[in-house]
């Protein structure tokens, strides 16, 4: 079992390295917190878990860690996407869609 913890703790290490090379390498603020988003919780994922393979005990709370990441890790990408759109961060000119129909927040006055 602790071989299998090491894989991946080593796999979850590899998701936040190469989610460091997204925000880096991603051309507009969405990406990159799309990019960001999918590393942390991929690598806080294996992490965790490799750690549960490792020291069996621990197994139980480590699971809920996993649930309580899975909860929050979209919820707080999608309030800086949010955040962002509102504050009219520009977008790559590669990306398609209608932002404005989509995701207009309110203007004063109107609710």
């Amino acid at each position: 079992m602790s071989i299998v913890g090491t894989i991946l703790i080593t796999l979850g290490a590899l998701f936040f390295a190469l989610g460091g090379l997204g925000l880096l390498r991603m051309p507009d603020v969405f990406n990159r917190i799309q990019a960001g988003t999918k590393a942390t919780t991929l690598g806080a994922f294996s992490i965790t878990l490799g750690v549960g393979f490792v020291n069996p005990s621990w197994f139980p709370k480590l699971i809920l860690l996993i649930v309580l990441i899975a909860i929050t890790n979209p919820i707080g990408s999608s309030a800086l996407a949010r955040a962002a759109y509102v504050r009219k961060e520009k977008v790559y000119a590669g990306t398609t869609g209608d932002f404005d129909a989509d995701f207009a927040p309110e203007k004063e006055g109107e609710a």
